[in-house]
């Protein structure tokens, strides 16, 4: 009889403590009492919270290359009509006394904010290699994350010192499809990536063909070449720049004081000089720079462009 009166007031201890914000772990581990302590978390692991979508933070990587504001907006007239139907996953945040990070469900979290409504949501202790790892299984169950958005979250983790294995189990694939996302990622810099978008009617072939012509060529003439009315016409526009023959390299200019003293060189590209000071150069480039505005103002009126 004692000890149904203990699994009776233990079960009454778990059904108060699930109401709680953070789980608190088993207080026994063996035998039926640690099994009903058990049970106790895991419910309360799967238990359902409110929180004031203002007072969650964004976490780990960023995964959407596009903003999609029309998909932001549907999702607000969706849920204002039919309220939050899935809810998100967060975590407290290690940062902030009683502010919580979101591991998945971004989208919802933002529209929820803009419609002023509570977050429904499960709340789980996950430190940041569990939670990178649960961001990816969710990216790689869902459909609308591209062949790029994927291969950039990849690349996201390499960057920050996840290793292999921990990749291919966030995002459930082999290191074989792993190794072609990152080659597309190490040939075509992010910068120009994040100009062309998410792209979903690409697929992997053609940015794998894409990575392979862009070796080599300027940033910046493919950033001005992603030109369209969405991510695909961008891709479009881009891969076709590179189906044109390349522009003659002009080959950098050296620069040289009143004394032949190398001073560095200057390299002209698509809309931009580019000038690298060395050497005896670098103490130069510190007097230029506190120099510069009285040397500008001397060319401006030169060139006749003073007041202009």
């Amino acid at each position: 009889m004692a000890r149904k009166d203990l699994l009776k007031g233990l079960m009454t201890e778990g059904a108060s403590a699930a109401r709680e914000d953070s789980p608190a772990p088993p207080r026994y581990s063996r035998g039926a009492i640690g099994a009903v302590s058990r049970s106790i978390a895991d419910l309360k692991s799967r238990a359902l919270i409110e929180v004031p979508a203002d007072m969650i933070d964004d976490a780990g990587i960023k995964d959407r290359l596009d903003d999609d504001p029309e998909g932001i907006e549907a999702l607000k007239q969706s849920m204002a009509e039919y309220g939050q139907q899935v809810p998100v996953l967060l975590r407290h945040s290690p940062n902030y006394e009683g502010r919580y990070e979101v591991v998945f469900g971004r989208r919802r979290v933002r529209a929820l904010r803009e419609l002023q409504m509570p977050v429904k949501a499960m709340l789980r202790q996950l430190n940041d290699r569990e939670l990178i790892v649960a961001q990816g299984q969710e990216n790689t169950a869902r459909k609308d994350l591209s062949f790029i958005e994927k291969a950039n979250f990849a690349a996201q983790m390499t960057r920050v010192g996840y290793e292999r294995k921990v990749i291919c189990d966030a995002l459930s694939i082999d290191k074989t499809v792993i190794s072609r996302m990152l080659s597309v990622t190490d040939a075509i810099p992010e910068e120009v990536i994040r100009a062309i978008g998410a792209a979903p009617g690409a697929g992997r072939d053609r940015w794998l063909a894409l990575a392979e012509k862009a070796k080599g060529r300027d940033a910046d003439a493919l950033i001005e070449a992603a030109k369209g009315p969405d991510s695909d016409a961008r891709f479009v526009a881009v891969l076709a720049s590179l189906a044109a023959p390349r522009p003659a390299r002009i080959a950098p200019r050296d620069l040289q004081g009143q004394d032949g003293v190398s001073l560095g060189t200057a390299r002209k590209t698509k809309g931009k000089t580019v000038i690298e000071l060395s050497g005896e150069g670098r103490a130069f480039a510190d007097w230029l720079v506190d120099r510069i505005e009285e040397l500008h103002r001397d060319w401006q009126k030169k060139e006749g462009r003073a007041g202009r």
